[in-house]
C-alpha cells in the first residue's frame, strides 16, 4: 500500500470531486423541487427530452420500489456499505483515472443517499425518450455513477498498459 503525500493528494482530489458531484446533484434537485409540481413534466426537446419531478423509492429503474421503511433502510445501508468499499478502493487507486472514476461513483452515491435519508426516495428529473421508447427518469447522481462505473471498467480492466 502506498502512503504519505501521494495518497493524501489523491484522497484530496477524490474528496473534492465526490463532494462537488454531491453538491451539484443536490442543487439541481432543489431547483427542480422548488420550481416543479410533483409529477410535472416540461418538454425541453419535444419527443426526446423532458425535465420532470419524480420520486423513485427504489433503486435503479425502480427496482425494489415497494417495501416501505425497510426498503429505505436496506437501500441506505447498501449505499453506505458501497461507500466504505469505494473509500478503500480510492486509497489503492493506481491512477488519476481510477481516482476520478471512484470519486464520481462516491459523489453520486452520496447525492442519492442524502435524498433517501431525507425524503425516503430519490428525486429524478431527467427524462429521455425516442419514439415509443421511454427511458426511466434519472438524476445527476445517477449520471455520475454511470460515467464513474464506465471509467472504472476502462481504467481497471480495459486500458492498454494498465
Amino acid at each position: 500500500m502506498r502512503g504519505g503525500a501521494p495518497i493524501k493528494k489523491n484522497l484530496g482530489i477524490f474528496a473534492a470531486i465526490a463532494l462537488s458531484v454531491a453538491v451539484i446533484d443536490q442543487a439541481a434537485k432543489a431547483v427542480i423541487a422548488g420550481r416543479f409540481a410533483y409529477s410535472e413534466s416540461v418538454p425541453v426537446i419535444r419527443g426526446v427530452f423532458n425535465l420532470v419531478y419524480y420520486g423513485n423509492p427504489g433503486a435503479a429503474f425502480s427496482i425494489l420500489a415497494s417495501g416501505g421503511a425497510l426498503r429505505t433502510v436496506f437501500l441506505a445501508g447498501a449505499s453506505i456499505a458501497a461507500l466504505v468499499i469505494i473509500g478503500f478502493m480510492a486509497r489503492q487507486a493506481a491512477s488519476l483515472l481510477q481516482n476520478l472514476s471512484l470519486a464520481l461513483i462516491a459523489g453520486g452515491a452520496v447525492g442519492n443517499l442524502i435524498d433517501r435519508v431525507r425524503l425516503g426516495y430519490v428525486v429524478d428529473f431527467l427524462d429521455f425518450q425516442a419514439g415509443a421508447y421511454h427511458w426511466p427518469a434519472f438524476n445527476a447522481a445517477d449520471t455520475a455513477i454511470t460515467v464513474g462505473v464506465g471509467l472504472a471498467v476502462y481504467s481497471y480492466y480495459l486500458r492498454p498498459g494498465r
